[in-house]
């Protein structure tokens, strides 16, 4: 069928946010989102729909295109974040090793399991049509199905799309600004202490994105607040998430609080995130060298320099604190300065033996969120406290 032509469809029923990883069958829709719309480039699949999803919660209307090898990439994010937190998006798979259909044989196996394995995550598809006519009425009945909080996904054959050449890209190049290495012992206190920190310096245009585990469930004891977000799974993708966040939203301050086990599973995601460098993100890195809320088992995050890897990959300014003093003063010069922030700072491996679990239920956590972002007179007295 006509790629422009589908894709104003697309841009006319509001989805002109697009971000994912290149396959062959998708390649004139992929060019073509590039082309027209906003793209981000992920580095794998998973960090496509997490950086869809913040984009969904930040007022756009997200598209992700992926070859079926990397569903499996999207498992993560598609079971642990849209799920329970109901955050609905269109999704665009192709359909390599179709059966009876010549292929690779890597794509064998994926191609008999492509529509079981959404199924089983309980996401809505379709074959995507090849006539134009009928593949408009999908997409209108996909757009119904997202309007109710679900993903909707097309299954993409081989030959759906006509030819649309990719127009030449500019390249941009980041470059990292303020290097500042460790220099003196570091302070190690708990990461309870260096969130208390954090949250002391928030205002009213700062949302706060914390990752899997113990760090959400303090960051909720310090004090649950509407602009909140508390990632319950997706482990990794909170950065991606705080990524598409601050394109969406690039008049909210987004602080992003990752743990060394979560950045190491997913580190392609500091390369995007450098090469878009919202000016609106910070990135804090609180290291304990440990899987704590797992029972304490060690990363490898000791044989790391993440602040030179933050550097190299783009971000403006690359910091390692040493204590709760530094981390406080570098959170208030970010405010004033902004540029995309990495912030690193070793503590200890401490928390509570018995420590809450939110009582919120994350798709309310994200519709108070919307409310935040909107600016709801009910949000802003919950921020406030009246």
């Amino acid at each position: 069928m006509d790629t422009r032509i589908f894709g104003e469809e697309l841009r006319k029923l509001g989805f002109t946010f697009f971000s994912g990883v290149p396959c062959s069958y998708l390649k004139n829709l992929i060019n073509y989102s590039i082309n027209e719309f906003d793209y981000v480039a992920a580095a794998n699949e998973g960090d496509a729909v997490a950086i869809a999803s913040a984009a969904y919660i930040g007022g756009q209307k997200p598209v992700v295109l992926m070859q079926n090898s990397g569903l499996t990439n999207a498992v993560s994010p598609l079971t642990s974040l849209n799920y329970p937190f109901r955050i609905p998006l269109l999704g665009f798979v192709s359909l390599r090793g179709e059966p009876g259909v010549p292929d690779e044989p890597q794509h064998e196996l994926m191609g008999k399991i492509t529509t079981n394995l959404l199924e089983l995550m309980d996401v809505e598809w379709q074959y995507l049509s090849k006539d134009l006519e009928v593949a408009n009425k999908q997409l209108i009945q996909a757009n119904e199905q997202i309007s109710r909080n679900r993903p909707f996904f097309f299954v993409v054959k081989n030959g759906t799309f006509d030819a649309e050449p990719l127009k030449k890209q500019q390249n941009s190049i980041r470059s990292n600004q303020i290097l500042r290495c460790a220099h003196q012992d570091n302070q190690m206190p708990a990461r309870h202490e260096a969130l208390s920190v954090i949250n002391s310096v928030k205002d009213g245009d700062t949302i706060q994105l914390a990752t899997t585990g113990k760090t959400g469930r303090e960051l909720y004891e310090i004090e649950d607040a509407s602009n909140n977000l508390y990632m319950v799974g997706s482990m990794g993708c909170v950065s991606s998430f705080g990524l598409g966040l601050a394109l969406s939203q690039p008049s909210k301050n987004i602080v992003v609080i990752d743990g060394d086990g979560s950045l190491l599973m997913r580190m392609g995601s500091l390369a995007t995130n450098g090469y878009y460098s919202p000016n609106n993100m910070i990135h804090i890195l609180l290291d304990n060298n440990a899987h704590e809320s797992t029972g304490g088992q060690r990363t490898v995050s000791h044989n790391m320099d993440f602040v030179n890897i933050a550097a190299s990959c783009g971000y403006t300014r690359a910091i390692h604190v040493h204590n709760l003093e530094e981390l406080k003063a570098s959170l208030q010069e970010w405010k004033k300065t902004k540029g995309l922030t990495f912030i690193y700072m070793k503590t200890s491996m401490q928390s509570k033996d018995q420590l809450a679990r939110p009582s919120i239920k994350p798709h309310e956590v994200k519709e108070r969120l919307q409310r935040f972002i909107n600016n709801d007179p009910l949000t802003i007295k919950e921020v406030d406290g009246s």
